[in-house]
């Protein structure tokens, strides 16, 4: 298949600056790509180009993020609107959907608000459920039942140099963790140590806490609707207890899951293995 070219794009969205990667046919699948914390559609920079000879591939940076503005008064529903409109400009009505970390809370509310667009998701360490928090978020629970200052500091603590760098390697075995280039958390701590950007991160944490409240309404749209799914999971995750898998399956009896020696930052080390099962799992879609 020939694929357009790949090309980093900036939209205008309600005044908000949307910076997005964009790449491949738009007469094939859409894949909306979408990023969690600390980074940016940097994440995908190793399966864009594969998935780009089968589907039109949009990698945003969301608000905050990478090239994106800021925003006031930030939050995921915010963020779903301005994605929601960037799908618009592009003139997409339907897509897979890729759910990773603080993608997910974005990634569901679009598909809660119009099932129909739904191609499929594709789930790479994304929680939805309970079972997904293991004890480092014990901090952050207690932020979200009793927010004050103090707890904000513990539940924010992870803010920093050193945190960021966790994201991608912490707890992970030392033979998978070389592969990971320390490019990443510097290019990531260079963005959100610009001014605002922190503050955006913490408001972030807490309103992480209103989507974990639309938990039984995110397993209500599984139930019913029961999307097309992929799952794409990297076992040495320190955020994201395993039992997270079982949950997903059990919402989704049909997906498909491949659980891999990888982290939590799974294309960090498994990139090649994981753009041919999503280009494996749109061709199978669009023969459906």
């Amino acid at each position: 298949m020939k694929s357009g070219p790949t090309r980093r794009e900036s939209f205008d969205i309600a005044g908000c600056k949307i910076s997005a990667v964009v790449a491949g046919n738009p007469n094939h699948p859409a894949v909306l790509l979408l990023h969690g914390f600390p980074s940016s559609s940097r994440t995908f920079r190793n399966i864009v180009p594969r998935l780009s000879q089968a589907c039109f591939v949009i990698a945003p940076d969301l608000p905050g993020f990478g090239q994106s503005d800021l925003i006031a008064d930030p939050s995921f529903v915010r963020f779903t609107d301005l994605i929601e409109g960037l799908l618009a400009k592009l003139g997409v009505l339907s897509a897979y959907l890729y759910l990773h970390d603080f993608g997910a809370p974005v990634g569901l509310d679009l598909a809660m608000r119009d099932p129909s667009r739904v191609l499929g998701l594709i789930v790479q360490n994304a929680n939805a459920h309970r079972t997904g928090f293991g004890p480092a978020w014990q901090d952050t629970i207690d932020y979200w039942h009793a927010p004050s200052k103090e707890n904000e500091r513990a539940a924010t603590a992870h803010l920093t140099f050193e945190g960021l760098r966790n994201e991608y390697v912490g707890g992970v075995p030392d033979d998978i963790a070389s592969r990971i280039s320390a490019d990443n958390w510097i290019e990531d701590w260079r963005t959100m140590s610009q001014p605002g950007h922190l503050d955006l991160q913490r408001a972030l944490v807490k309103d992480y806490g209103r989507y974990v409240a639309r938990f039984e309404d995110i397993g209500r749209y599984l139930h019913e609707h029961q999307p097309p799914a992929l799952m794409l999971w990297g076992r040495h995750d320190s955020y994201f207890d395993c039992a997270e898998i079982l949950s997903w399956l059990q919402d989704l009896p049909r997906m498909e899951a491949h659980v891999l020696d990888g982290p939590h930052m799974l294309l960090e080390t498994h990139a090649a293995s994981c753009a041919e099962l999503i280009v494996d799992f749109v061709h199978r879609g669009r023969r459906s």
